[in-house]
């Protein structure tokens, strides 16, 4: 191929990461915006009310964190039809997401609702932090349909290649949940139970929006909004392998704050202030791994697998020099960190010395992000489940002999490479490139 030609694949490739991937970074960094704007209002109530508040949000947040399947596994099926033409079938099969994610909601709501008091008490509230904790998490279990529907929404939209309404979306659900937490929680002096009613409102006003899109997408193309149950199904089995994996994600980084909790107040405020530094800098490097759920998916849909593997070897480009700039960024900003989270000498001095990895693993995690995506566009979930375990295990190991933080953080660096490996052997192989409308039929 000319170099000319390569060159100017090149960089129509990167017009169409950047097109998919900046709207959706600001989709991902509005979400913790919610938690943010919570956790301002509801501080400005007596005490324990910002302990429930991050109590009860810790266990919502692990709740649907899981189902973050819905929006990965409807990206990739509606972008694979979109691909192969079939605009028709490719919202049949988002609105049989949309309809497991009610149905999975739904399920979520009514089990959890008297297991509140337990899940509650499996944090460690007690008392009066316990009775709002449950007041909170009891009355958001009410939107876990909308906040489900949202997410299935979403990966129906990403399919589509449209990235930017999800992010008018949720900068809309920002701005009303922010204005209803004030008038319900300082307005009315509804208190914590507040707080919970304005993010509930925000979050089922942003489903309907969603759900109003489908809708009209799907009725323009001729497609059926009656559940399939045969496609609800296949969506419900191949988002478990993804809930597998992103159960190990969970797993990996709740150990590490247990044992971080275990070494001592000043670890533990270290290593939350990193995991906050690291998870912003995620965000940005999951919005390129989104562009390639999208790309891969409608690029195997259309038989391109030429297309996809050149795809591919550009978004990796994009995920290391995204980490490079990560790591410079880190390194620089690391004298400065302690002093903007007003941590004492103590705490300081550990969240310094995690810094180095935390920098130093951003070229890494740069790659992983990416394959990640790409392979969860091709439909290859039950794969990454298994690499998941197997990452897991050997994280584990590492973790439980890490006696400092800096060792933990290494911990994690192990985590981190080993994915990579995974991720790395599988996208060089051709396993993964199934092409044609249906991975299954394919």
């Amino acid at each position: 191929m000319p170099l000319t030609t390569e060159t100017g694949h090149g960089r129509a490739h990167d017009r169409e990461i950047l097109r998919l991937a900046i709207p959706a970074f600001g989709a991902l960094v509005a979400e913790p915006l919610f938690l943010l704007t919570d956790s301002v209002i509801v501080g400005h109530l007596p005490d324990p009310a910002l302990g429930a508040l991050g109590v009860a949000s810790a266990a919502l947040s692990a709740l649907v964190g899981l189902c973050v399947f819905l929006a990965y596994a409807t990206t990739a099926a509606v972008a694979r039809r979109r691909g192969a033409g079939d605009v028709r079938q490719a919202m049949r099969q988002g609105m049989d997401g949309l309809w497991l994610a009610a149905i999975i909601g739904l399920a979520v709501s009514v089990a959890c609702w008297p297991l509140a008091p337990f899940i509650v008490h499996l944090f460690g509230a007690t008392g009066q932090l316990a009775a709002q904790a449950v007041t909170y998490l009891r009355i958001s279990l009410l939107g876990t349909p909308g906040m489900l529907l949202v997410l299935a929404g979403t990966g129906v939209l990403r399919g589509l290649q449209d990235t930017r309404t999800p992010l008018a979306v949720s900068v809309a659900s920002f701005g009303l949940n922010g204005l209803l937490n004030i008038w319900f929680v300082l307005g009315l002096g509804w208190g914590i139970a507040g707080s919970a009613w304005g993010t509930v409102v925000a979050q089922s006003l942003a489903a309907a929006t969603y759900l109003a899109l489908v809708v009209r997408t799907a009725r323009a193309h001729g497609a059926s909004l009656l559940p399939d149950l045969a496609g609800v199904r296949a969506a419900g089995a191949a988002g478990f392998a993804l809930v597998v994996r992103t159960a190990c994600l969970q797993a990996v980084l709740l150990v590490a704050t247990s044992l971080a909790t275990r070494m001592g107040d000043d670890q533990i405020g270290a290593h939350t202030i990193a995991a906050r530094i690291w998870t912003f800098l995620a965000f940005a490097l999951d919005a390129i791994a989104i562009a390639g759920q999208a790309i891969t998916g409608r690029a195997l849909g259309a038989g391109d697998a030429a297309g996809a593997r050149a795809a591919t070897r550009r978004m990796v480009m994009w995920g290391i020099g995204c980490g490079v700039v990560f790591c410079a960024a880190v390194l620089l900003a690391r004298p400065l960190v302690p002093a903007l989270f007003d941590a004492h000498a103590e705490a300081a001095a550990e969240l310094l010395a995690v810094l180095w990895p935390v920098a130093l693993l951003q070229p890494i995690a740069g790659v992983v992000f990416v394959l990640d995506g790409v392979l969860i566009g091709a439909g290859d979930q039950r794969y990454l489940a298994w690499a998941g375990l197997w990452t897991t295990l050997a994280y584990l190991p590492f973790a439980a002999v890490a006696g400092t933080l800096v060792a933990l953080w290494l911990a994690l660096g192990v985590w981190m490479a080993a994915r990579l490996v995974t991720l790395a052997l599988r996208a060089y192989g051709t396993a993964w490139m199934v092409t044609g409308a249906s991975r299954t039929a394919a």
